[in-house]
């Protein structure tokens, strides 16, 4: 498969209009779950079409203010891709979970077994159905790009593909506490607006404009004039886990979910590995570069699942609308455009669903920075890279050569108002832009190692991995490196990040519970190593992957922090910590780079 395969041009419609109904359906222990049924207008009797399941969070459908657009599918609040895909021939089922939207029940926390559970059911229910061909698949984005995933756990016969977009592999280092550090503004912002969509008002995430027009969750059909059932199940919701409350308490791996006897790793889709390599499901997986961790999610999957993959990682925000390539235009269009990245998910699912010929093999399609092009592999990391070590040196400079000096340290005490701002890529999780400006100005408040000019070009294309030699006034900190391209006017492009909380700096000698690019650390209770105050340690820690071209007469930078105000948690609560960063020829701080040969 080449990359104008995926990107070709797309299947063409073949009806117009949409059918749209609700209804409940009984799960197992009486819970009602409900769903929206959208199919083809037109669809000729006795004709069987594949269906596509959305499992939503944040309500599969809203009750609008002003009269449902005709021949449209109720599908807000995500981008309507069932717009897309319905005309050309399949069906779409759109699910409230379990202690959500109109469906009764309790969420005790994300993505519970009973959760997972009823998507099962709903659908063997879809499969069964006089309309359905017996194949389903599932797609979608954050969330419900994880309940697309677990979709392949859940056993059913027909569950044949899934197309997870931009979602978290591993709860704990991928949306909670990246590193150890908890990441308190997503959660507390995350938290709030589900409280508000769980009592039937419309979240802050959304637009002005849909909380100007939305009313609330769609009730189903039958329960439209009277919305007795809808009135119990938000009554029940209100027994829902406070996510955040949970959250903040958590400082290990295998910390209690609140009251739940849950641990993040529960809910987890690596913990669901066996059953989503035994459906044998194909999946098509998208993740940025510059979104969260979701291109590790990508590339953890490629390398841990055995089921046939497509991968992409491109350089877009969370809901793939916007490009954000430091490299580009700010909100600029993505690239592929939406429509194109519907394009190829029509086609998956043509091959998947109607053909059922699904991938033979692994193919990852990734974005590069700078060079701003598409490149594939079938191997990551790629086989052609050499992990160069690059050294902090005397007077803030950066360098390949180790350090020839006895002595020598750098001291910064931590400023806590370093921030890297509101359109990061922990806040574009937020339905926030993603946008990083020039940084020279933030790397005044860090602690900074800058490259000479390149003499050649240079790209960079997997995991960074840093090395501190590093000694704390304080028995806890917040350790973030980024790395950072300075061009030839001194202007400063973010590249990538990696962060790493002081008490869980000892690595560990145990087998990865998957694949990982990455030094590992288990971040669990019995591994805690508080910093011995004054002394000299090693924090060895990877950076989020990326793809980057820096050019000739561009220089490198690595920027040291102890704080990101604006997203992460404060630490140590108290105190100031000071630092000294070891930069000589016993302790070399360094960073390793895999340059593409």
């Amino acid at each position: 498969m080449k990359l104008s395969d995926l990107f070709a041009e797309s299947i063409a419609p073949q009806f117009k209009g949409v059918i749209n109904c609700s209804q409940y359906l009984t799960m197992r222990d009486s819970t009602l779950i409900a769903i929206d049924v959208m199919l083809p207008a037109g669809l000729a009797e006795g004709a069987r079409i594949p269906v596509i399941m959305i499992m939503a969070r944040y309500w599969r459908s809203m009750e609008l203010r002003v009269p449902d657009q005709p021949n449209k599918a109720w599908i807000g609040p995500r981008e309507p891709i069932a717009d897309y895909l319905i005309p050309r021939g399949f069906g779409i089922v759109v699910v409230d979970g379990r202690g959500t939207g109109a469906s009764s029940g309790v969420s005790r926390h994300p993505w519970t077994p009973e959760e997972l559970a009823d998507y099962g059911e709903v659908a063997a229910w879809a499969a069964a159905q006089e309309w359905c061909n017996g194949n389903i698949g599932a797609v979608g984005i954050s969330y419900e790009g994880s309940t697309a995933q677990y979709l392949l756990a859940s056993g059913v016969k027909g569950v044949k593909s899934a197309v997870p977009m931009e979602y978290e592999f591993d709860v704990y280092t991928d949306v909670a506490l990246p590193g150890g550090i908890f990441n308190q503004a997503f959660i507390n912002l995350w938290s709030e607006s589900n409280k508000r969509l769980d009592n039937n008002l419309t979240s802050s995430l959304f637009p002005w404009t849909a909380r100007l027009f939305v009313k609330g969750v769609r009730p189903v059909d039958g329960d439209r004039k009277l919305r007795v059932l809808l009135k119990q199940a938000i009554y029940e919701h209100q027994a829902n886990t406070d996510v955040y409350e949970a959250m903040r308490h958590i400082t290990c791996r295998n910390d209690a979910f609140g009251s739940t006897g849950a641990t993040l790793d529960d809910f987890s889709v690596f913990t669901h590995r066996e059953a989503i390599e035994s459906s044998g499901g194909a999946m098509f997986v998208w993740g940025s570069w510059l979104d969260a961790t979701t291109a590790d999610t990508v590339i953890r999957s490629f390398n841990t699942l055995s089921n046939p993959q497509i991968g992409v990682v491109g350089a877009w925000k969370h809901e793939m609308t916007a490009h954000g390539s430091p490299y580009q235009k700010p909100k600029g269009k993505p690239n592929p455009l939406q429509e194109q990245q519907w394009a190829a998910v029509a086609r998956f699912f043509e091959q998947t669903l109607k053909h059922e010929q699904p991938p033979q093999s692994k193919t990852l399609f990734y974005y590069t920075l700078g060079a701003e092009v598409w490149k594939q592999t079938d191997q990551f990391p790629l086989p052609n890279t050499d992990m160069q070590t690059w050294y902090f040196q005397a007077e803030q400079g950066l360098a390949p050569q180790s350090p020839a000096v006895e002595a020598g340290v750098d001291r910064y005490k931590v400023d806590f108002d370093a921030t890297t701002g509101l359109t990061n890529r922990w806040h574009t999780q937020m339905a926030r832009p993603l946008v990083y400006p020039d940084r020279s100005r933030a790397d005044e408040c860090l602690l900074t190692y800058t490259s000479a000019l390149l003499e050649r070009d240079m790209e960079i294309t997997g995991y960074p991995v840093a090395t501190l030699y590093v000694s704390s006034s304080e028995d806890d900190g917040a350790f973030f490196v980024y790395l950072e391209d300075v061009d030839e006017k001194g202007a400063v492009r973010y590249i990538t990040e990696g962060q790493l909380r002081g008490i869980h700096r000892q690595l560990s000698q145990e087998s990865t519970p998957y694949w990982m690019g990455m030094p590992y650390r288990t971040f669990k209770q019995a591994d805690l190593c508080p910093l011995p105050r004054g002394e000299m340690v090693e924090l060895t820690f990877g950076l989020q992957p990326t793809s980057v071209l820096i050019r000739r007469g561009h220089r490198i930078r690595v920027a040291i922090a102890g704080a990101d105000k604006d997203t992460f948690a404060r630490i140590p609560e108290r105190g100031t910590p000071k630092l000294e960063i070891s930069r000589n020829h016993q302790m070399a701080s360094c960073i390793r780079l895999p340059v593409v040969l």
